[in-house]
């Protein structure tokens, strides 16, 4: 028979001892085995969880008694969360769990996301929250393979609306848990960030030359939460080598959209020592809701629907500038190798002539300013095609095959090295 699947259930057992032994039965129906961590504050639920409110202010290295008197429910929640994601982990490695699931208003939500964030890539990770998909929760606190679903009818109490929501998500992380392929360590990673291949296509070219190679290529979608994977990604030094071509998110954080992954893009790579090379693609793009009116500030600006979810307008020249000195000073804090490559002739499919965002005058200002804003610990190389041209993505191999070479970046592991 298949073992059995352990899945950590979190909440508050003193106010949602209902929905949260509803989740348990649910769990167990289907094959699971919960096992249940209360995170309650100010008292104990009307079960005996396996691990209970006393153990979760252990972790966090103090006691209930003290998180009640820390001040207010803010910091109470704060200590739990500490609490729960120290015990969450150390019940993983021990390999006593396989999933785990939350359940939760603004306050458990809050909590729950520390505790996805702290479990690593490929263990299923599921929040019912009434706050689900809100812009309340921003990118750098989702995980990369966060899931979640909304608490309909949540609020207050077990009611026939919410029993089919919480059924659904314990059926989903059980399955999660039993379908789950974890990410493997066979050949050394290598991250890149794209823009869909409409608008840059380098990796179509990099992908299957750097997999001959002996490594396994992750692309990553640069539209909001792509950027915030490879940043998670990277954060916890999942990658032998960064290359970071997609920086639309920056831009898009600079300027105030929502689509962005958070105010940490560009810096986990370099934070990790983990040798990247960088280029600006589609940096000159700002992005937002096709279905919402063109932001008055970009009323005037060339503008491109993709789809009828995300358009895109441009930015000027001086916010051009901005933007390169932003990821200047990005740069500059990186501790690893750094490498800028600087494409004169374009930097997405969009910006060419006789396309809908050709402003060669804004272009020459992001590059006059990012020619004296590459920092001196990055090696600045220039070239005069488009960063869609193969000259590109032979740089881009040219400086990677050094690296190598160096010993900067470990070599790939030979052998079939086809793409899983």
């Amino acid at each position: 028979m298949e073992e059995k699947r352990r899945i950590l259930v979190i909440g508050t057992g003193d106010t949602k001892a209902d929905e949260l032994l509803f989740m348990r039965e649910r769990i167990e129906a289907v094959g699971g085995i919960a096992v249940m961590m209360d995170v309650s504050v100010l008292g104990d639920p009307p079960y005996r969880p396996a691990h209970d409110r006393h153990a979760v202010a252990r972790a966090a290295d103090t006691s209930i008694e003290a998180i009640i008197g820390s001040g207010d429910e803010n910091s109470a929640m704060t200590l739990m969360a500490l609490g729960a994601s120290r015990l969450a982990r150390s019940l993983y490695d021990k390999g006593e769990i396989d999933g785990f699931i939350a359940l939760g208003g603004t306050m458990g939500t809050d909590l729950a996301l520390d505790v996805a964030l702290t479990l690593p890539l490929g263990v299923p990770k599921f929040v019912v929250s009434t706050i689900a998909f809100s812009h309340l929760i921003p990118p750098e606190r989702i995980a990369t393979d966060l899931m979640m679903i909304l608490w309909a009818g949540g609020l207050y109490g077990l009611n026939s609306t919410c029993k089919a929501v919480l059924s659904q998500a314990c059926g989903a992380v059980v399955g999660a848990a039993s379908a789950a392929i974890k990410p493997d360590a066979v050949r050394p990673m290598v991250g890149m960030s794209s823009l869909g291949k409409s608008c840059l296509h380098y990796m179509v070219t990099l992908k299957p030359e750097l997999e001959r190679r002996g490594y396994e290529v992750v692309v990553f979608h640069t539209t909001g939460m792509g950027g915030r994977a490879l940043e998670a990604i990277a954060a916890q030094r999942g990658f032998v080598a960064v290359m970071d071509f997609s920086l639309q998110e920056l831009a898009n954080h600079l300027t105030g959209s929502v689509v962005n992954s958070g105010i940490d893009r560009l810096e986990n790579a370099g934070r990790q020592a983990i040798p990247q090379i960088v280029a600006p693609g589609a940096i000159d793009m700002v992005d937002f809701p096709t279905w919402q009116a063109v932001p008055a500030r970009f009323a005037e600006r060339p503008y491109h629907a993709h789809n009828r979810l995300l358009a895109s307008v441009t930015s000027d020249g001086e916010t051009r500038r901005a933007i390169a000195r932003a990821i200047g000073d990005k740069l500059a804090a990186s501790k690893g190798s750094t490498a800028f490559i600087l494409p004169v002739g374009g930097i997405q499919q969009w910006d060419q002539h006789g396309e809908p965002l050709h402003e060669p005058e804004a272009l020459l200002a992001f590059i006059q300013e990012m020619r004296i804003s590459v920092p001196a610990n990055a090696e600045l190389h220039e070239i005069a095609g488009h960063i869609n041209d193969a000259e590109f993505s032979a740089k881009a191999l040219e400086i990677f095959d050094r690296w190598v070479a160096e010993g900067i970046i470990p070599p790939g592991v030979p052998g079939d090295r086809k793409a899983a």
